[in-house]
């Protein structure tokens, strides 16, 4: 008997991942966005602290180690809300996208200025070693994804040692490029949708799911080679 065949992890729902998103709940966004516009000042204070956390959790795990030294998300946040607070008019009068994507697109913006800037005074550029920084806030839907990768049989309550596959899905984060790097950040930390990734990219939703899934492949090809053996007696 043939055994059925095995579906690619993403492919038969692209959208696992949005019930999780760490970004705050929609609806009531949309009541302080209204209440915002109508000229409301608390609520537009409260809209942007609202969406601290979430900034500050985006922000670090996109943090290079070296720029880290130097840089702390925090202060970066700061910086994105000051300028959200400064663009909110234009944003309610043309919001062209939900509001989290708005401001996770300032904040890739800062990111970017930040790792130039302090290029100069890295001996290597950032762009060639990036660091993942997501330490606890790799949930278990993450660690479901980081055994599957490893092992199709693995789930992380059979896992001898979680912070061991952790740590291996993390290194093999670093090993892929840029691009693929991101939409997993995106899908599995972030919790975004598929739709929200495309508008983020400015992608079809067809084409931010076969950049996933080909992420998912790279991810899975890392994962199956075998532990480094580095520091093990020989």
């Amino acid at each position: 008997m043939n055994e059925p065949e095995k579906k690619e992890i993403g492919e038969s729902d692209p959208d696992i991942t949005a019930s999780r998103s760490i970004w705050p709940d929609s609806t009531e966004t949309q009541a302080l966005l209204a209440a915002a516009r109508d000229g409301d000042a608390a609520a537009a204070g409260q809209l942007l602290d609202r969406h601290r956390d979430a900034l500050r959790r985006m922000i670090a795990m996109r943090l290079d180690q070296r720029i880290r030294r130097r840089v702390d998300a925090s202060d970066v946040v700061q910086e994105v809300l000051i300028d959200a607070n400064r663009r909110l008019a234009d944003y309610l009068e043309n919001p062209a996208m939900p509001f989290h994507l708005w401001l996770r697109q300032m904040a890739r913006d800062r990111l970017i200025d930040a790792h130039r800037r302090h290029r100069v005074s890295a001996k290597r550029s950032v762009d060639r070693e990036q660091a993942i920084a997501v330490g606890g806030d790799m949930d278990r839907s993450t660690l479901e994804l980081a055994a599957q990768l490893c092992d199709g049989q693995m789930t992380p309550a059979a896992t001898a040692a979680m912070h061991e596959l952790q740590a291996r899905f993390e290194a093999a984060l670093s090993e892929i490029n840029d691009q693929d790097r991101e939409i997993i950040l995106m899908r599995h930390y972030e919790h975004l949708s598929n739709q929200e990734v495309a508008q983020s990219l400015e992608l079809s939703e067809p084409a931010a799911s076969m950049r996933y899934l080909r992420a998912i492949r790279r991810l899975r090809v890392i994962l199956a080679e075998p532990p480094s053996s580095d520091g093990a007696d020989k």
